[in-house]
């Protein structure tokens, strides 16, 4: 289809040519909020300021009036969020009853920007843009988007404003942007991007380096045939650096209009300390980079693009080159720059990222629990097991026998009922170049005989109340407690351990601390608290948690309940003969 160039569009043309800076409008959406539109509070739960055009068209009207008064030379229609417009479910009044499909509130947006113009008599020297959110990203949204072109056949705008474009999807940005082209009507891409790559509303980066990737884009999009490159919808802070750079990708005419303040949802915080002139001295820096399209987004009012106009009227687009920020992130100014250490705990040890044992877990072995972690963290952190002899009860993956074969012990012998977790634990041993010195047995701890004694034993152990009445086959002894394990545990300890020996097990908030205060006496051992967590009950906690609360209403066992949220306490017991460390 051949290009439909309308009188004002070649106007704008010719302004680039002859390095004329266009001037386009601020933030029609949050310009409605800061007129304290009745019932409309700027979100994207309700299509942006999309909603207006349904039940405040007048107001719209009103706001495309302060721009085009401003001297903008191209405004945008305020139909952002129209895609969305299908579903589309806002209670409130409408002056027409009859306009209710969303194809026909595009037209009627476009037919206020016209109106506007009109009205100010700058028909002529106003071009209307058609705005729309350029993310397509799902086929639906291609859909709708292709039937804007039955819009435009009634009620055509000067050219099409694809904006706020972030994720390039091979099988839908490239189609939509194709999709419009062919529609005849000049296209302009706006994206929400800056030179670190992706960038969010507020400035926050995600997705990565992308290196060169969004300016090989731009001379692909070139090749299309779009009318022109921006970018938008971010703070001003991160404009600086971007259009000098995409210059070097594209011959194409580049822009910006980023925003003032920042996004609350519902509304708008507009940024106070950004005046007009503070805001026309921004853009006198972008132009000086290249910009030869200035505007403004969210935030943005009819004074600020008012004195933007006067500031850069008779101005050339300059070449200034601004160096990107020092980062060591980004890779910049490397030699210049102090590149931070990673966190570390008041002993040097490494925080981020934690040096975690690398560790496999085969089929059908206990995967690590939070127990399992909250003892990791103490071996990791104390360094715990150094030259001892050690033994890991109910080791699974292993990960314990690891940590401790990584912290210099002498010995570590892992048992456990699953000969898979022997295979298990000991293959994670290879894999950390710590097979010889952890060694392996499949123990079952109910018939279990201590024949040598260790330094330090760790255990983190299943631990569950049950209802026996639940239990209808078995010889195991129903656990109606939730402590059959930790109970045998504790009572092997003294044949377990040698002399000044300790042991490290975890217990849940679900068990009686009495009764294990009880049986830790009677053995002759002494224990103490010396790390906590906390976790929320998964799907087995749920499926017993009448009997947790059984267990809880006749003992001094306890949970954490945030309405139908529960959350367990998870303890870290240190267990010794007078309490001496290793």
């Amino acid at each position: 289809m051949g290009g439909i160039f309308s009188t004002v569009y070649r106007r704008i043309q010719r302004s680039i040519v002859e390095d004329r800076c266009v001037i386009l409008d601020g933030g029609v959406a949050t310009e409605l909020d800061r007129m304290g539109l009745q019932d409309h509070a700027i979100s994207d739960h309700s299509l942006w300021g999309t909603w207006a055009l349904y039940h405040q068209p007048y107001t719209v009207l009103e706001v495309h009036r302060r721009f085009v008064e401003a001297g903008c030379d191209v405004i945008s229609t305020n139909t952002w969020g129209i895609l969305e417009g299908t579903e589309i479910g806002h209670d409130g009044p409408t002056p027409d009853p009859g306009i209710s499909h969303w194809m026909d509130v595009a037209r009627r947006g476009i037919g206020l920007a016209r109106q506007a113009n009109q009205e100010l008599g700058r028909e002529d020297e106003c071009a209307v843009a058609f705005s729309v959110n350029g993310d397509i990203d799902t086929p639906q949204r291609l859909e709708r988007l292709q039937l804007l072109a039955r819009v435009f056949a009634d009620e055509p705008p000067d050219l099409v404003l694809m904006e706020t474009m972030s994720i390039v999807r091979d099988d839908l940005t490239l189609p939509a942007v194709e999709m419009m082209i062919q529609t005849g009507i000049p296209v302009w891409l706006s994206f929400r991007r800056c030179r670190k790559g992706l960038c969010g509303v507020h400035g926050q980066h995600w997705g990565g380096p992308e290196g060169d990737y969004f300016g090989r884009l731009a001379g692909r999009f070139q090749r299309m045939g779009i009318g022109a490159l921006l970018i938008n919808c971010l703070p001003v802070e991160h404009v600086p650096g971007m259009i000098s750079w995409l210059r070097d990708f594209t011959d194409l005419p580049l822009g910006v209009y980023p925003n003032l303040g920042r996004y609350l949802d519902p509304g708008w915080k507009f940024d106070e300390t950004v005046g007009p002139r503070r805001f026309a001295a921004l853009t006198r820096a972008w132009r000086e980079e290249g910009a030869q399209i200035v505007g403004g987004c969210c935030g943005v009012t009819p004074d600020h693009i008012a004195e933007a106009r006067k500031s850069l009227a008779c101005t050339q687009p300059g070449r200034k080159r601004v160096r990107p920020q020092a980062s060591p992130a980004s890779g910049s100014q490397m030699e210049d720059a102090v590149v931070p250490g990673p966190w570390a705990d008041e002993d040097g040890r490494t925080l981020f990222p934690l040096p975690f044992p690398e560790i496999v877990r085969d089929p059908g072995v206990f995967a690590p629990t939070q127990g399992s972690f909250l003892i990791w963290k103490h071996l990791y952190r104390t360094g715990a097991g150094q030259g001892k002899r050690c033994l890991d009860v109910g080791c699974g993956t292993g990960i314990l026998s690891v940590q401790l074969a990584l912290n210099g012990a002498e010995q570590v012998l892992a048992i456990d009922i699953q000969k898979e977790a022997i295979a298990n634990t000991m293959t994670n041993a290879f894999r950390n170049g710590v097979a010889d010195r952890v060694s392996g047995r499949v123990e079952d701890l109910y018939t279990y005989i201590p024949e040598e004694r260790h330094d330090l034993v760790i255990g983190s152990l299943y631990q569950m109340p049950v209802d026996p009445t639940r239990q209808t086959t078995g010889h195991r002894p129903a656990d109606f407690w939730g402590r059959n394990l930790l109970d045998y545990l504790v009572a092997l300890l003294p044949d377990m351990l040698a002399d000044n020996g300790i042991a490290y097990v975890m217990q849940i908030s679900a068990l009686s601390q009495i009764r294990t205060s009880e049986l830790v006496s009677a053995a002759g051992l002494e224990a103490k608290v010396i790390d906590f967590s906390f976790f929320h009950f998964n799907p087995l906690f749920d499926e017993n948690k009448d009997q947790i609360r059984r267990v809880a209403e006749l003992s001094d066992a306890f949970h954490l309940s945030f309405g139908q949220d529960n959350v367990m306490v998870m303890y870290l017991l240190e267990i010794s003969a007078g309490g001496r460390s290793p």
